[in-house]
């Protein structure tokens, strides 16, 4: 009897990290149009990214849209998690495993076409405000620039904009071009309404990231995937089908 029990309580030892481990799951954040809910579903560009790799690899790992604080603290806390899109830094590159680039991208200031032209990065340093969201890579980036102008207090990207067109902010810095082009589609801003500065504040491919935790068998069949994607032209087909809807004029009643 006392054998039969040593052995039931070894293999319930052996068991108990099976019986513990966390099913793998994808976050992401709302950030258009990468990541974005429409109509209840999480839709964009990566996102169609992320379906079609796991079309490939057979996964079925559940996909979960988060605040944009808590996406990240669910990939440092939480094992076995996956999250889109994340810009690929020096300073988050031991944090996490990595798969991609699913694109290379920049974020540019903007300001209203009708202000006085900003060009150089020091009217950059010397406008009187800079508006940005309240959190996030982009804010951290520019207060690791030096910025001391930045206006936080946009808590959401219709706010953000909203600031820009009624003068209560000079410039605004948060989306890349087909960003811009998308969210100006999406609030009626008329083409020609806001106008580029020419100065490349960030600039990183966007990458998926892995927890620590997470296996290398599942990275490496992700990355396979997404390279097949790549070579067979369909990442490129997700992406033009996106720039053409955020180029394409909006609807109307």
């Amino acid at each position: 009897m006392k054998y039969a029990r040593l052995c039931a309580a070894l293999l319930a030892l052996t068991l108990a990290p099976a019986a513990l481990a966390q099913p793998y799951r994808v976050v992401t954040e709302e950030w258009a149009p990468y990541n974005f809910q429409r109509n209840g579903e999480i839709v964009g560009i990566a996102t169609d990214i992320i379906r079609a790799i796991m079309t490939r690899t057979g996964d079925r790992f559940p996909l979960v849209m988060l605040p944009s604080m808590r996406t990240s603290r669910e990939l440092q806390q939480r094992p076995h998690t996956i999250m889109f899109s994340m810009f690929r830094t020096a300073e988050r590159e031991p944090l996490y495993k990595w798969v991609g680039p699913l694109l290379d991208e920049a974020i540019y200031p903007y300001q209203r076409a009708d202000a006085k032209p900003v060009n150089s990065l020091e009217q950059l340093y010397a406008a009187p405000r800079i508006t940005t969201r309240h959190a996030g890579l982009v804010p951290t980036s520019l207060e690791g620039m030096g910025f001391s102008n930045l206006d936080k207090s946009a808590v959401g990207t219709q706010q953000l904009y909203q600031m820009l067109l009624a003068g209560r902010t000079d410039i605004i810095v948060g989306d890349t071009d087909i960003g811009v082009a998308h969210y100006s589609r999406q609030f009626d801003i008329a083409p020609g309404t806001l106008r580029r500065i020419p100065i490349q504040l960030l600039h990183a491919p966007l990458y998926i990231a892995f927890s620590l935790d997470s296996e290398d068998r599942v990275v490496d069949a992700w990355s396979a995937a997404l390279e097949q994607l790549r070579s067979d032209g369909e990442l490129q087909r997700i992406v033009d089908r996106y720039q053409s809807a955020a180029q394409a004029p909006a609807p109307t009643d």
